[in-house]
């Protein structure tokens, strides 16, 4: 069975926290969506028949508001067309891609530490089957590559 991933691993969330907390931050997200998103018993949506593209469209606008409070912005986004390096389609297909800035890691750990958003986050949970999130320094943009 080909290992998924929602949450982060202790380790590499140590890893997070251990970089510099004063400079501008990255997100890249990547995304795979489960067919019916898959909420806890008991909860507002649980049975509701939410795909799990609906699921994160409502993490996305309960945990909206959060986001932008603490700064951040998504820088770009994309809809999943085709892999060119890496490993065959039929292994790994990512939804939806995009990349969230903060202006630091302290409005990220401000952000998850919300009551609000660790309500919101559910939704998250409940939406994916699988996913990325890798953090980058912000290079500058334009130019070639390298």
């Amino acid at each position: 069975m080909t290992k998924v991933y929602i949450d982060p691993s202790p380790a590499n969330f140590q890893a997070f926290k251990d970089l510099p907390r004063d400079e501008p931050i990255h997100m890249l997200n990547l995304l795979r969506y489960r067919d019916l998103a898959e909420y806890p018993a008991g909860h507002e949506h649980h049975n509701n028949g939410w795909t799990g593209r609906r699921a994160y469209e409502e993490y996305g606008t309960t945990s909206g508001p959060i986001f932008s409070g603490v700064g951040g912005k998504v820088v770009w986004r994309g809809n999943f067309q085709t892999m060119v390096t890496g490993p065959e389609p039929d292994d790994k297909v990512w939804h939806d891609g995009f990349v969230a800035e903060y202006p630091n890691s302290g409005a990220f750990f401000a952000m998850i530490k919300d009551p609000d958003y660790q309500l919101a986050v559910v939704n998250r949970t409940a939406a994916l089957v699988d996913s990325r999130l890798m953090r980058f320094k912000p290079g500058e943009p334009g130019g070639g590559f390298g």
